[in-house]
Protein backbone atom coordinates (compact mmCIF):
# COMPACT_ATOMS: atom_id res chain seq x y z
CA UNK A 1 0.00 0.00 0.00
CA UNK A 2 1.33 3.44 -0.88
CA UNK A 3 1.48 6.36 1.54
CA UNK A 4 -1.33 8.09 -0.34
CA UNK A 5 -3.55 5.01 -0.03
CA UNK A 6 -2.85 4.85 3.71
CA UNK A 7 -3.81 8.51 4.13
CA UNK A 8 -7.09 7.99 2.25
CA UNK A 9 -7.79 4.85 4.27
CA UNK A 10 -7.17 6.78 7.51
CA UNK A 11 -9.45 9.64 6.42
CA UNK A 12 -12.31 7.31 5.48
CA UNK A 13 -11.85 5.44 8.75
CA UNK A 14 -11.95 8.75 10.64
CA UNK A 15 -15.26 9.65 8.96
CA UNK A 16 -16.63 6.24 9.99
CA UNK A 17 -15.51 6.75 13.60
CA UNK A 18 -17.10 10.23 13.74
CA UNK A 19 -20.34 8.83 12.32
CA UNK A 20 -20.47 5.99 14.84
CA UNK A 21 -19.69 8.32 17.77
CA UNK A 22 -22.44 10.73 16.68
CA UNK A 23 -24.95 7.90 16.19
CA UNK A 24 -24.23 6.37 19.61
CA UNK A 25 -24.45 9.77 21.29
CA UNK A 26 -27.78 10.56 19.62
CA UNK A 27 -29.16 7.17 20.64
CA UNK A 28 -28.24 7.81 24.30
CA UNK A 29 -29.97 11.19 24.52
CA UNK A 30 -33.61 11.40 25.68
CA UNK A 31 -36.12 12.06 22.90
CA UNK A 32 -37.64 15.11 24.61
CA UNK A 33 -34.23 16.85 24.77
CA UNK A 34 -34.14 17.45 21.01
CA UNK A 35 -37.31 19.56 20.64
CA UNK A 36 -36.58 21.24 23.99
CA UNK A 37 -33.28 22.43 22.55
CA UNK A 38 -34.99 23.65 19.38
CA UNK A 39 -33.54 20.91 17.18
CA UNK A 40 -35.09 18.27 14.91
CA UNK A 41 -36.46 15.13 16.57
CA UNK A 42 -34.35 12.27 17.88
CA UNK A 43 -35.76 9.94 15.22
CA UNK A 44 -34.69 12.38 12.49
CA UNK A 45 -31.13 12.48 13.80
CA UNK A 46 -31.01 8.72 14.29
CA UNK A 47 -32.11 8.21 10.69
CA UNK A 48 -29.64 10.77 9.29
CA UNK A 49 -26.74 9.44 11.35
CA UNK A 50 -27.68 5.82 10.67
CA UNK A 51 -27.56 6.41 6.92
CA UNK A 52 -24.35 8.44 7.34
CA UNK A 53 -22.74 5.59 9.28
CA UNK A 54 -23.80 3.00 6.69
CA UNK A 55 -22.47 5.15 3.83
CA UNK A 56 -19.23 5.82 5.73
CA UNK A 57 -18.75 2.08 6.26
CA UNK A 58 -19.37 1.32 2.60
CA UNK A 59 -16.91 4.07 1.61
CA UNK A 60 -14.02 2.72 3.67
CA UNK A 61 -11.65 0.87 1.34
CA UNK A 62 -11.25 -2.88 1.54
CA UNK A 63 -10.35 -4.81 3.86
CA UNK A 64 -12.53 -2.94 6.39
CA UNK A 65 -15.36 -1.72 4.15
CA UNK A 66 -16.47 -2.24 0.59
CA UNK A 67 -14.75 0.75 -0.99
CA UNK A 68 -17.75 1.95 -3.01
CA UNK A 69 -19.60 5.28 -2.91
CA UNK A 70 -16.50 7.06 -1.64
CA UNK A 71 -17.76 10.38 -2.99
CA UNK A 72 -20.69 10.17 -0.54
CA UNK A 73 -18.38 9.95 2.46
CA UNK A 74 -18.25 13.75 2.47
CA UNK A 75 -21.99 13.80 3.22
CA UNK A 76 -21.43 11.38 6.10
CA UNK A 77 -18.72 13.63 7.49
CA UNK A 78 -20.98 16.68 7.23
CA UNK A 79 -23.87 14.93 9.00
CA UNK A 80 -21.64 13.73 11.85
CA UNK A 81 -19.91 17.08 12.25
CA UNK A 82 -23.19 19.02 12.26
CA UNK A 83 -24.53 16.74 14.97
CA UNK A 84 -21.36 16.86 17.09
CA UNK A 85 -20.79 20.60 16.76
CA UNK A 86 -24.35 21.98 16.72
CA UNK A 87 -26.92 19.49 18.01
CA UNK A 88 -24.98 17.71 20.77
CA UNK A 89 -24.00 20.91 22.66
CA UNK A 90 -27.59 22.20 22.42
CA UNK A 91 -29.12 18.92 23.63
CA UNK A 92 -26.62 18.21 26.44
CA UNK A 93 -28.19 20.53 29.07
CA UNK A 94 -31.55 18.81 28.55
CA UNK A 95 -30.15 15.29 28.84
CA UNK A 96 -30.45 14.86 32.58
CA UNK A 97 -26.80 14.78 33.57
CA UNK A 98 -25.43 12.76 30.64
CA UNK A 99 -22.46 14.62 29.29
CA UNK A 100 -23.18 17.83 31.19
CA UNK A 101 -20.61 19.74 33.16
CA UNK A 102 -20.25 18.78 36.84
CA UNK A 103 -22.09 20.99 39.27
CA UNK A 104 -24.68 22.14 36.76
CA UNK A 105 -28.24 21.01 36.87
CA UNK A 106 -30.57 20.74 33.94
CA UNK A 107 -31.56 23.53 31.60
CA UNK A 108 -32.13 27.03 32.93
CA UNK A 109 -35.67 27.32 34.21
CA UNK A 110 -36.11 31.08 34.47
CA UNK A 111 -38.43 32.74 36.94
CA UNK A 112 -37.44 33.97 40.37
Amino acid sequence: MTAQALVFFALYLLVLVFSVVALVDAARRPAQAFPAAGKRTKNFWLAVLGVATAVAFVAVPWPVGIGELQFLALGSAVAAIVYLVDVKPAVTPYSGGRGGRPGRGGPPRGGW
